[in-house]
């Protein structure tokens, strides 16, 4: 495996590229996402250290989508000679890979969902459960905050609302008790609270925990 220290804002793969091979995340905060024939940006998920992002390039040979860096990341590139190669002699590793593909399949779903049907207030919720969840479960939360490096920008492409609409939505968030922003620092005070507020139902994670609070 080689790794490599990439800058933030710097895209690993894009739509069209043929890679040999797939990388693994380190440390740091990525994205898929696609640019809109306008020049808007879809973020389809965000990805936490332990993510293979594009694992589906060892199969599907051209990208439908990019990966970028939202922070400085740490990434790990595993040739897809080698990952064919495991998966032919460790069936128990081939699993592994078909169910972290199978989640972000789930992921996805989920996200539809809240850009379909769920109102922007209950679509941050739920966003901001969710990653919580996916931080701990990697380590990344202590007690019931995290570093939060994710800007609102950010945010809005990835719920489809304005940055505008997502400031006013955090602003209201703060004034009911659910989330405590302070800088780069995310504190959730109640965490049933939020959930409820976002409809959030952890099921599509498959964690093996629900619990956020320490």
């Amino acid at each position: 495996m080689q790794i490599v220290a990439i800058k933030e804002n710097q895209d690993i793969v894009r739509v069209g590229d043929n890679p040999s091979r797939s990388c693994l995340i380190l440390s740091g905060i990525a994205c898929t996402y696609k640019i809109t024939g306008d020049g808007k940006r879809q973020i389809h998920n965000f990805h936490v250290p332990g993510d293979i992002p594009d694992l589906q390039s060892l199969h599907l040979k051209v990208l439908d989508n990019s990966l970028g860096t939202l922070t400085p990341c740490s990434v790990g590139f595993i040739t897809h000679e080698a990952l064919d190669e495991l998966c032919e002699r460790h069936y128990r590793i081939a699993k592994a890979f078909w169910r972290e593909t199978l989640i972000d399949g789930a992921i996805f779903r989920e996200w539809m969902t809240s850009i379909g049907q769920r109102e922007a207030y209950s679509r941050v919720a739920h966003l901001l459960c969710e990653m919580m969840m996916r931080l701990r479960a990697v380590g990344l939360v202590n007690g019931s905050s995290c570093h939060w490096p994710i800007t609102q920008a950010e945010i809005g492409d990835a719920l489809g609302i304005t940055t505008v609409h997502v400031n006013r939505v955090l602003k209201a968030m703060r004034a009911d008790g659910l989330i405590e922003l302070k800088g780069d620092r995310l504190n959730i005070p109640d965490w049933e609270k939020l959930m409820q507020a976002g409809d959030f139902d952890p099921t599509y994670l498959h964690l093996e925990s629900h619990q956020v609070a320490a």
